[in-house]
């Protein structure tokens, strides 16, 4: 799946310097896992390495977010990340939220109604804890209408 990318500056405090940062980050992921066995973390100085086998796309994508709106994470490296091949992709887009940015707001420019802002929670229920608590420079899903 390759590397992806954050802001390093933003992000959930989850561990300190003196922390085993890929201990920490896989206890985050598997506190509301999305749906990956045999998770295993490390960091290396910013960079997040996954491995495991997720059950679907969208859990791989969440556990990829999960990991990387962490603050002091900046990329993501996915390739022993996979799911099951006979899995059919879905149309995901990524977004990254900007200040001001609200769900409501978000779902009326993705799908021209705001009251659809409850798709894109569901669809980052491990993501985003608090609907009302998003901050900008997160990284979240926005799923096709029939997710």
């Amino acid at each position: 799946m390759g590397l992806f990318d954050f802001a390093k500056d933003i992000g959930n405090k989850l561990f300190g310097d003196d922390d085993d940062a890929g201990e920490k980050l896989q206890e985050h992921i598997e506190e509301d896992n999305p749906g990956v066995s045999g998770l295993e973390i490390t960091v290396d100085g910013d960079t997040a390495t996954i491995k495991g086998e997720a059950e679907s796309p969208s859990a791989m994508e969440k556990a990829i977010l999960m990991a990387g709106n962490a603050l002091g994470i900046s990329n993501v490296q996915a390739d022993e990340l996979t799911y099951p091949e006979a899995e059919q992709e879905t149309e995901t887009q990524f977004y990254e939220i900007k200040k001001g940015d609200t769900l409501w707001a978000i779902a009326k420019e993705f799908y021209g109604n705001g009251s659809k802002h409850t798709l894109i929670f569901e669809a980052n229920r491990e993501v985003i804890k608090d609907p009302d608590l998003i901050f900008p420079g997160q990284k979240i899903r926005i799923p096709a209408e029939a997710e």
